[in-house]
């Protein structure tokens, strides 16, 4: 009698429903880096990453870090910057600008590696687009280094 009631409670409880201690827990023991089932073939979202993905991201976040800075020193030496968001920004200030520029590059990097098995328009993989980013600001930051050289 106490062992069905017992069992008629752990099947009543919900083991996959969403609570603080599936983040907790989750992010310190992360387990799943594999489909378990046939049925989910479709589920993208693994604990697991790809350490190359990890490199991306925080290569971008550092290199976003560094085109900030190189930006406010450009801008002191009469550069003026080309993206409108951002420059609307900078005019209100320096602090502004920078917290802006780390919090949108962070929010989206966090996005890219939660979708990055996924696919775009059903053609390209969207941890893609991190490498298009990480290589982009790589760019940028070469431009940024030679134009702060130039003006030294």
């Amino acid at each position: 009698m106490e062992l069905s009631r017992a069992m008629t409670d752990k099947r009543a409880i919900d083991r996959r429903s969403l609570s603080w201690r599936t983040f907790v827990f989750g992010f310190a023991r992360s387990r799943r880096l594999n489909l378990r089932r046939v049925e989910d073939a479709e589920v993208l979202f693994l604990d697991w990453h790809h350490p190359w993905l990890f490199f991306l991201a925080v290569g971008t976040m550092v290199m976003s870090c560094v085109d900030a800075f190189m930006t406010l020193q450009l801008l002191q030496y009469g550069m003026v910057e080309a993206n409108p968001i951002m420059a609307a920004i900078l005019d209100q200030s320096t602090m502004a600008f920078a917290a802006s520029k780390i919090t949108m590059t962070g929010t989206s990097i966090l996005i890219l590696v939660f979708l990055a098995k996924t696919r775009f328009l059903n053609r390209v993989r969207v941890g893609l687009f991190l490498t298009v980013i990480f290589s982009s600001y790589a760019c940028l930051i070469c431009y940024e280094f030679v134009s702060l050289m130039g003006v030294l």
